[in-house]
């Protein structure tokens, strides 16, 4: 066999001149110990604060503490299969997650993993879970209405666009129903909605996929997990992951989005667990001295946009978990100061079957008429509604010690009982604007005084389908100008005395 020198010389040039040395050149350190979600780490020694850094195992983790001589590091997954003595690498990255439209209808976990079993997820790109809130040049005033469909909220503690707005009270009082309602009535609003999930059962958020799916809900939301069962580290990103993801679709999109985080107290309980495991000096009720920070740097995020950056919003509705009413503890006073306003739950409202529970009393939206239409503003619809309901409570207070009452307050007595009545709402059914004022406007301008208190229900239910079946193009005109105009009202008076003639004589349409 004879070689050629001339093909030998010219592999080999090629060889020489493709020739690159490859570096991996990566900082390593050391595991100390481990256990309870947190890790303590030597040798990384350039770390900053924040950074992901990646186990032996494939698990990923955050840099929590800075110390002399270690650093402490939160766990974001299972960490029993960390031994000490493993080794730890830098990333130079802050912690990411994946975004974009290909997440929308899924249900993931906080670092962006799928959990429903449709297959892995086409994310956009990927984005800092944790990011500085816009500033002031940046925004622009919340004036345009978030509707929720919740007849009571719209009306009296009406929700913008670009707000925080809490909704706070015990357990088992409708926290979530809110929630839930409001992310369903977005269908024909064209919002964006992220659902976070923070140390819930899974069989209860099981539920309310399957509430949002049925309702047709997920085709427009983002479902973040981080169940009871999760590492607390992971409860404790888990409202930030999902503020990333709506950011994104916010920013590069140009859309509306809304995030609902349920609940803060809990997350606030994860954050304060891995603080006391680093060793962080425990303040009031044994969470650490930053917890405020913990919160203010989310809510924050909520924003409508300025026309440059695209006009979009981002609303956030955070719940908070009261212990037996008790408004003034640590964290529910921390979360009332950062947003702008409050729906209030409470359990007797509940017990007597007053749903959504709302005390119009401590209820409040600093935004106020702002963020709503101009027809929902009018003095005879929700106007005077809130002073007319506390007034209410009042006098029903009042009329229990058994006192006489002359005719006015009697008066004023039975149509707060209808008022309430009206302001009813099942769950699963949130109600277009215009049907909301049409229906205030009924109570509020005395064509329910007739209606028997317990027929009130029945009676708003036939007026509603009256309206669509016999006045629909009345209904589409008001839907488009959305104001009270004098032409609008006496249209809208005639159409409700026809029906209340119609109704007291028994010959109205059932809807059913």
């Amino acid at each position: 066999m004879r070689f050629n020198p001339e093909e030998i010389t010219s592999v080999l040039r090629k060889e020489i001149e493709e020739y690159r040395s490859a570096l991996d050149v990566a900082e390593v350190g050391t595991i100390l110990e481990v256990g309870d979600g947190i890790a303590r780490i030597y040798g990384l020694d350039r770390a900053m604060a924040g950074e992901m850094l990646e186990f032996e195992s494939g698990v990923r983790g955050q840099v929590f503490n800075l110390e002399e001589g270690s650093i402490g590091a939160i766990v974001l997954g299972e960490y029993k299969d960390l031994k000490e003595g493993q080794t730890v690498r830098r990333t130079g990255a802050l912690l990411e997650v994946p975004v974009g439209p290909g997440l929308i209808g899924r249900v993931v976990d906080p670092l962006g993993n799928p959990l429903d079993g449709k297959g892995p997820i086409q994310a956009e790109t990927t984005r800092p879970v944790e990011m500085i809130a816009p500033g002031i040049a940046d925004r622009q005033p919340v004036k345009e209405p978030l509707q929720t469909g919740i007849k009571a909220i719209d009306a009296m503690t009406p929700i913008g666009r670009g707000q925080r707005e809490l909704i706070i009270g015990d357990r088992k009082t409708g926290k979530t129903t809110i929630a839930i309602d409001t992310i369903i009535n977005q269908k024909s609003e064209n919002v964006i909605c992220v659902y976070v999930a923070i140390g819930q059962k899974e069989s209860t958020v099981a539920g309310i996929v399957e509430d949002l799916r049925r309702n047709g809900a997920m085709d427009y939301t983002i479902v973040v997990v981080a169940s009871s069962s999760s590492p607390a580290p992971l409860q404790f990103i888990a409202p930030y992951a999902g503020c990333a993801m709506a950011e994104h679709m916010m920013y590069k999109h140009k859309r509306h989005t809304l995030c609902v985080y349920d609940d803060l107290t809990k997350q606030a309980a994860a954050y304060r667990q891995v603080s006391l495991l680093l060793r962080r000096p425990p303040g009031r009720e044994a969470y650490p001295g930053d917890v405020f920070y913990l919160h203010s740097r989310l809510l924050e995020r909520a924003v409508k946009l300025s026309n440059d950056l695209g006009a979009g919003s981002l609303t956030a509705l955070p719940i908070i978990e009261t212990q037996e009413g008790e408004v003034s503890a640590y964290i529910p006073t921390n979360v009332i100061s950062i947003t702008d306003g409050q729906i209030y739950l409470i359990p007797d409202l509940f017990r007597a079957n007053v749903r959504p529970a709302i005390d119009v009393g401590i209820s409040v939206s600093r935004v106020g008429g702002s963020a709503q239409i101009k027809a929902m503003k009018a003095k005879t619809v929700a106007g005077g509604l809130r002073l007319d309901l506390a007034a209410f409570r009042e006098l029903e207070a009042f009329a229990q010690l058994g006192t006489e009452l002359d005719k006015g307050t009697q008066f004023r007595i039975d149509r707060g009982r209808r008022m309430v009545e009206i302001l009813k709402q099942p769950q699963f059914k949130p109600m277009h604007v215009i049907d909301q004022i049409i229906v205030i406007f009924a109570g509020g301008t005395g064509f329910v005084d007739a209606v028997p208190v317990e027929k009130v229900r029945d009676w708003e239910g036939k007026l509603l389908h009256y309206v669509h079946s016999n006045h629909q193009g009345f209904f589409d005109a008001f839907a488009q100008k959305r104001e009270l105009t004098k032409d609008i009202e006496e249209e809208l008076r005639r159409i409700l005395t026809q029906f209340n003639e119609a109704y007291l004589a028994g010959k109205a349409a059932d809807p059913r």
